[in-house]
């Protein structure tokens, strides 16, 4: 009998470094999100080394979304085509292209037109790689790996942040092609999914890449397991309209609307995009926009940190009820702190409150529901839906920004700045009550059992003659 080894990383070496080195793109794309909060006042000063109008900056946001919209078919059809490695590679290569441009630009047009590309590297790069991820992990750190990727995106915040204010305007661009030049040099040598060459009937492909993700493993019954799994997934319809018309399909895209849709709609992109705005018209004094950015991006890797290395003790499910519902009592903090303010009551004793709310809250939103759901994803779609699945999540996520920007400005516009944070903190209690109700636990489940646990039947292992007479 084997001596069992209680440690969750062991034998997972190549699996860390495939996901590391894969995801760090994801820094790239988190500092070019949020790159226009520190440089777009610069852009407009009249220090800037560009011709820039308000009417051009407000673009740059709209750019990134417009591009992550018109990547989706391109996401959709290369993923598959070419496989998640390869769409990884290429994503990070535009992206790279990216920060070239930017550094050296001298019209506003180019940055534009980069800044759209960077909205389609960027799509491609969120479903391509939580696919890569789910497919090379062990399910008992699936989670923990798929979540990587927003660790890397928050770091990406963080160097934004703590450079763009205080450095000159290319340094940002310097910073974004090195993380950039270390993923090709190391992720190229990573094989390919295991998944993916099994799909594409590569199956001594298949087989070097689980050995070189299960080091000193017989890998011949996961093997089997996998081909099992995509052969009889094969067998089912993987057209665009399937997502609405088979049954679990439609539970995973449901799913997946609400988390990830969700996530904007519990106030994110509104607090990302207005902190200083929010901070000033508190009429806090504590701390100063520029330093509570950072404090705040800092928190949200610490806490998501924290969360990637409970997901696969605790479960999705667990974190995503408590994140939400403690986000929503911060919101509710907020929202009552800038209703008495409005009112005309005398709050400058507990001007406090709001910065104090917006670092707890930069703690709960990360603690699950702004890590969980991209681990979930990668998790619930079967093999030949995943790219059409993750795409339209993809999707589910920019649409959701979008609605929350445009509520919270029409919200304050016309009933003050309380209205849009009432809003949110009903948003986040429904959100919890559907994760208590609808919500599957995936924790430590195949990828396989969860295709089964989606339909609502029983799972029964292909090899279960061949381990009941182990047993035996």
């Amino acid at each position: 009998m084997e001596k069992s080894d209680s440690s969750i990383f062991s034998g997972t070496f190549t699996q860390l470094l495939a996901a590391l080195s894969g995801t760090l793109f994801a820094i790239s794309d988190g500092m070019s999100y949020g790159w226009t909060a520190p440089i777009i006042p610069y852009l407009i000063s009249n220090s800037s080394h560009l011709a820039t109008t308000k009417y051009e900056a407000e673009w740059l946001e709209t750019d990134l979304m417009l591009g992550s919209f018109c990547g989706l078919p391109t996401t959709i059809y290369l993923v598959d085509k070419i496989g998640r490695k390869r769409s990884l590679l290429l994503a990070t290569c535009c992206s790279l292209f990216g920060w070239i441009v930017i550094a050296v630009a001298n019209k506003m047009v180019y940055i534009h037109v980069v800044r759209f590309l960077f909205g389609m590297s960027a799509n491609m790069s969120f479903v391509a790689a939580p696919m890569y991820i789910a497919e090379i992990a062990d399910s008992k750190i699936r989670g923990l790996l798929s979540s990587i990727v927003y660790l890397m995106m928050l770091v990406g915040f963080v160097i934004v942040y703590s450079v763009g204010p205080f450095l000159p305007f290319y340094v940002t661009s310097v910073v974004g092609c090195i993380v950039l030049i270390i993923e090709l040099s190391i992720f190229s040598f990573m094989p390919e999914s295991p998944y993916y060459l099994l799909f594409k009937n590569k199956p001594e492909l298949a087989r070097r890449s689980l050995e070189y993700f299960r080091p000193n493993c017989n890998v011949t019954i996961e093997l089997e397991d996998i081909t099992e799994a995509i052969e009889r997934q094969k067998t089912e319809r993987g057209r665009i309209m399937d997502i609405i018309l088979v049954k679990s399909n439609r539970k995973a895209i449901i799913i997946m609307t609400i988390l990830n849709g969700g996530q904007h709609l519990v106030a994110i992109s509104v607090i990302l995009m207005n902190l200083h705005m929010i901070l000033e018209s508190a009429g806090s004094i504590y701390m100063d926009s520029s330093h509570a950015a950072i404090l705040f991006s800092v928190i949200m890797v610490i806490s998501a940190q924290i969360a990637a290395l409970q997901v696969d003790k605790y479960g999705r499910k667990a974190l995503l009820l408590i994140s939400t519902v403690l986000t929503g009592f911060c919101l509710l903090a907020i929202a009552i702190y800038f209703h008495l303010k409005i009112a005309g009551y005398d709050v400058r004793g507990v001007s406090w409150i709001p910065i104090v709310a917006v670092m707890v809250y930069a703690a709960t939103f990360k603690l699950g529901l702004g890590i969980v759901p991209i681990v979930i994803t990668a998790e619930i779609f079967p093999a030949k839906m995943k790219a059409i699945g993750m795409t339209v999540s993809d999707a589910m996520y920019v649409i959701g920004a979008i609605i929350s920007v445009q509520l919270y400005t029409w919200l304050v516009e016309s009933n003050g700045i309380h209205a849009p944070f009432y809003l949110f903190t009903v948003s986040s209690f429904l959100i919890a009550t559907f994760i208590l109700l609808y919500l599957p636990e995936t924790k430590g489940k195949t990828l396989e059992e969860i295709q089964f646990l989606m339909k609502g039947e029983k799972y029964i292992p292909a090899n279960m003659d061949s381990l009941l007479s182990e047993k035996s």
